[in-house]
């Protein structure tokens, strides 16, 4: 098959795998009225796929020849099984094997130890791209039930941008939201990882504040400072929070929120602290490992 024929024949298999999805399915919102076209639009592979409209567009046509980090990310977005991703790499003239695919982050032993003693401080472990890897009862009673969120969902980012009961637990949202696209920024260094670009893409598509504060490019560490919640049964609470960085994986954090003795907020952990003596409430995901 000659290179003309072999992008010809990506293109339409891009173009079948992506009348596959809806955008349900990948975490778009739904627009009102019917659709005229079946599954995603080329638009919205390319939103999601951080990759302009007209980029995408020349693949699909047989224009442009694609790149490895794109390749990825589109393998991520279309859902593709592992011989769909080798089928696409092979038409695309690029090799699969060389594609780094990172192992699925699970919480280290010790930070999970440390976790489960924390019985009246709220504290999670963040992985890669401020996934939730672990979490601990109060955590849950402070910012949400994590166990009801699908693994592949759940990241703390998206959870500030697409949940309206953690969004709501902020006065100062577009401060927190702030930051928190700063803090993702940070993670933005390999041009392989297409859980973030898949991430970014979902996002950009729902969010304009998202977008816009992206595309600003500004970046911030996770380690220190202040946050302010407006909970439902502990009411106003202003707690510290502090960032232990696990020596045998600098790629997880345990995040923890404290509040000074004596004080309301203080009084109002320990409310939330009685609340959660005895529930049963996972503090780490399944052990399933997600593509």
């Amino acid at each position: 098959m000659s290179t003309n024929a072999h992008r010809d024949e990506l293109g339409a298999f891009l173009k079948a795998r992506r009348k596959e999805l809806s955008p349900a399915m990948v975490g778009l919102p739904q627009a009102e009225g019917r659709r005229r076209v079946a599954g995603l639009r080329r638009e919205e592979v390319a939103l999601l796929a951080s990759i302009s409209s007209d980029y995408y567009t020349r693949l699909e046509q047989g224009r442009r020849q694609a790149s490895q980090a794109v390749l990825e990310t589109l393998a991520e977005i279309l859902r593709l099984d592992d011989d769909e991703r080798a089928y696409m790499f092979d038409l695309a003239g690029k090799d699969a094997s060389r594609s780094r695919r990172r192992p699925v982050q699970r919480v280290q032993p010790q930070l999970q130890r440390l976790l489960d003693d924390l019985t009246t401080t709220p504290a999670v472990v963040l992985g890669r791209r401020m996934d939730v890897l672990a979490w601990n009862p109060m955590a849950a009673a402070l910012i949400t039930d994590f166990s009801r969120i699908p693994e592949r969902q759940r990241n703390l980012v998206r959870l500030v941008f697409v949940d309206p009961a953690v969004r709501a637990l902020y006065p100062d949202w577009e401060g927190v939201a702030h930051t928190a696209v700063a803090q993702l920024r940070m993670e933005a260094r390999d041009p392989h990882d297409t859980r973030l670009a898949t991430l970014v893409g979902e996002l950009s598509v729902q969010d304009a504040d998202f977008r816009r504060w992206w595309g600003a490019h500004r970046v911030a560490v996770r380690g220190m400072g202040t946050k302010v919640f407006r909970h439902p049964l502990a009411g106003d609470l202003t707690l510290d929070w502090d960032t232990l960085v696990c020596s045998t994986d600098p790629d997880q954090q345990l995040v923890t929120w404290t509040a000074e003795p004596g004080t309301r907020s203080h009084d109002g952990l320990r409310i939330l602290a009685s609340w959660t003596a005895g529930a049963d409430q996972p503090s780490a995901p399944p052990t399933n490992d997600a593509r």
